[in-house]
């Protein structure tokens, strides 16, 4: 909880997130219908406006790209009634233009998103931390959705502007990528915080799957810039609810500050992972928030808020040699470049590989890959509430469960995968295999990739921007190195794709399982001056 919180607790007054936005619990909003989930809800929503920007291109570049042109200037274009090619949608037919873009260019163009989003990775991580996440967020949905509007002008005005408008897409996605953990950082109860973070990165997947289903039908109906207006207005849309849910929460902050006393016990006391306060002692005569806590306490009037919420504070200050010396950080950020590296390979070469090996039409091996996105979604989910409910009885600590759901979300994975080849004969136990893979890889969310919230909230979205990059050199490399396996043999190349990524896979959760921590490391806490 941030300073400001605890000097509003003193006089009665209505604690703040420290994002400018008042951060209450009224006693009526418990359970899934809380602001919390509110909120949760719409990161959701943001997290698919941009995840429908990542793969919109994807799907219209088939439509925009004329394969049968002769050789003509980058940007030629001849505008074609897709009415007239692919039928029309009651009688609508819409003119857009085609394109002779030769494959290097369209490999850049594919790439450019990814650009933005590397380069901008750590930088944006650094400035989360010093401006309010609330703002960040909405200046960055306002330039994707406005970008997105204009991609199909900038493509008949010039594939470099096309690509330049791409990058800065990445640069603006990805600043929304890293300041949503500031915010779960002080608005998640330690108890509810997994289930939380799944909600609004589910997000990520369920646009990926509503791209898959509807790009292509929007494409060849209403023609391929109609995927880039609806899906730019959807981005649009979801800034306006994000602005009328920040309205709501702080007219409710200054509607009941009783529960606001109440809600700072949910957010302070009540916590029973490794390295968060843990309540005890408490009486029926303590009022809320009176119970002692282990470690550092910080006298909030009616409210006892423990040390971990200073800690959560931004700081414009970076400890880097203790970061670049501190083993569970490292062990955080390996994790998400091994535990990225099998899901960058089924995202580009699933088709491929149902089509070649399986002999399945392209047509099925789409709908086959939007069903394991669908199955990824719903596992994310699940497991975040899984291991809330764990945490809550108190079955496991938080970094048994780390550690937990990082193994069984490495260890299943990895055995289906390296048995892919061996059950090739079937469909159906292939499908089995991928969707059980990609189920148990979900509880990851929950385990390694959300660590760093765990060992230094204080700097969440540096770390977050820092790991991005770990993930995107995973998006590089895996597809890369599996090109090169299936061009150097055709037949034992899947065989070596699967058994390289277990490898990768069981080796970083072999590192974090022997370096992770589950409390605030020293070097990302709160410092205290003291006076001789």
């Amino acid at each position: 909880m941030s300073t400001r919180a605890e000097t509003t607790a003193t006089t009665g007054g209505p604690p703040c997130s420290g994002d400018g936005i008042t951060a209450p619990v009224p006693a009526s909003s418990k359970g899934m219908c809380s602001v919390r989930h509110g909120l949760a809800l719409l990161l959701h929503l943001c997290n698919f406006a941009i995840s429908t920007q990542q793969m919109n291109l994807s799907i219209a570049l088939p439509a925009m790209v004329n394969g049968t042109a002769l050789p003509s200037p980058p940007n030629a274009s001849s505008s074609v009634a897709l009415g007239d090619r692919n039928g029309t949608l009651m009688g609508l037919k819409v003119l857009a233009p085609v394109y002779a873009w030769s494959p290097e260019i369209q490999g850049v163009l594919l790439s450019s998103l990814s650009y933005g989003s590397f380069v901008a990775s750590i930088p944006s991580g650094y400035v989360a931390g010093l401006v309010r996440p609330r703002h960040l967020i909405g200046t960055a949905l306002l330039t994707v959705s406005a970008l997105s509007l204009f991609i199909p002008l900038a493509a008949e005005a010039g594939v470099a502007l096309l690509i330049v408008l791409r990058t800065v897409q990445g640069v603006a996605q990805v600043m929304i990528q890293t300041s949503q953990y500031l915010i779960w950082v002080k608005w998640a109860p330690p108890l509810e915080r997994n289930q939380l973070i799944t909600i609004s990165i589910s997000g990520l997947m369920l646009g990926s799957l509503t791209v898959l289903l509807v790009g292509g039908f929007l494409c060849e109906t209403l023609g391929w810039p109609y995927v880039f207006y609806i899906f730019g207005e959807f981005v649009r849309l979801s800034h306006l609810r994000r602005k009328n849910l920040c309205r709501s929460l702080t007219s409710r902050g200054h509607a009941d500050r009783q529960s606001n006393r109440e809600g700072l016990l949910k957010l302070t006391g009540q916590t029973l992972g490794s390295g968060l306060p843990h309540a005890i002692g408490s009486s029926k005569e303590d009022g809320p928030g009176q119970g002692q806590f282990r470690g550092d306490r910080v006298s909030t009037g009616g409210a006892t808020a423990p040390a971990f919420f200073q800690d959560c504070e931004p700081d414009g200050s970076l400890p880097v040699k203790a970061m670049a010396k501190s083993l569970p950080l490292w062990s955080a950020l390996l994790s998400q470049f091994s535990e990225h590296w099998f899901f960058y390979v089924l995202m580009a070469y699933l088709p491929t590989y149902l089509h070649s090996v399986l002999h399945v039409d392209l047509r099925a091996s789409g709908f086959l890959s939007a069903l394991l996105l669908g199955v990824a979604f719903v596992s994310i989910i699940l497991g975040g509430l899984l291991a809330d409910f764990l945490l809550s009885r108190r079955i496991l600590s938080l970094l048994v469960l780390r550690r937990l759901f990082t193994a069984i979300g490495v260890l299943f994975p990895s055995l289906f995968s390296v048995l892919l080849p061996w059950v090739s004969f079937s469909l159906g136990v292939t499908m089995a295999f991928l969707v059980l893979s990609l189920a148990t890889s979900s509880l990851c969310q929950s385990g390694a990739l959300v660590n760093f919230i765990d060992i230094a909230p204080r700097y969440t979205g540096f770390i977050k921007g820092l790991s991005l990059v770990f993930v995107q050199l995973s998006g590089v490399i895996a597809p890369t190195v599996s090109g090169f396996f299936l061009s150097q043999d055709a037949e034992l190349g899947w065989r070596n794709i699967f058994l390289l990524s277990a490898a990768v896979d069981v080796s970083g959760l072999v590192f974090f399982l022997v370096f992770s921590r589950a409390e605030v490391q020293d070097w990302a806490r709160a410092q205290t001056l003291t006076r001789l």
